[in-house]
């Protein structure tokens, strides 16, 4: 396939998650490791850190074409009704996907949700990690889970790239 072809029904695909969703001004999903490896157990991250509890109850596991290359509209349609109402959703054998309000809480639930996939990965290879209860994580949920704290949390990330990227804006 064509690389234009790929980039038109990609954009079919984002338009997918738009439709349903017009709270969604923006999506982020990358290829990145610890999302990947995430993805392949199929399960939601456990609310084991404080940045983990921020997407308590806020995410889902998309089971549906597990580790196919998402290119036709049908894909697209079935990942949007995977995220429903959630922040974010665990694309089993494929990676993480998040969405926001603005472009930089959409990036900061993908970097959050990616550092949690690394701590999770990690907490378990070294034994059982003790998950927070349901009422602390839920209460911690609120206190950081929230649209404008995911803006604000971006913050220091886009500073520094603005720091050390700024042929970007060129």
């Amino acid at each position: 396939m064509q690389t234009q072809e790929k980039k038109r029904k990609g954009k079919k695909n984002h338009k997918k998650i738009h439709t349903p969703r017009p709270d969604v001004v923006a999506a982020c999903h990358a290829h990145a490791v610890h999302g990947k490896a995430f993805s392949s157990l199929g399960r939601l991250l456990d609310p084991i850190t404080q940045d983990a509890c921020a997407v308590y109850e806020q995410h889902t596991v998309h089971r549906d074409g597990a580790g196919a290359v998402v290119v036709e509209e049908e894909a697209g349609r079935q990942l949007a009704a995977g995220l429903g109402p959630h922040k974010a959703v665990i694309h089993q054998n494929h990676g993480i996907f998040t969405v926001g309000a603005s472009v930089d809480e959409a990036a900061w639930w993908f970097v959050s949700m990616e550092r949690s996939a690394q701590a999770q990965l990690l907490a378990e290879a070294a034994g059982t990690p003790h998950l927070i209860e349901p009422e602390a994580a839920r209460h911690t949920r609120e206190q950081t889970g929230f649209p404008l704290a995911g803006w604000f949390s971006f913050q220091p990330l886009w500073e520094e790239i603005i720091r050390t990227e700024p042929d970007l804006f060129e």
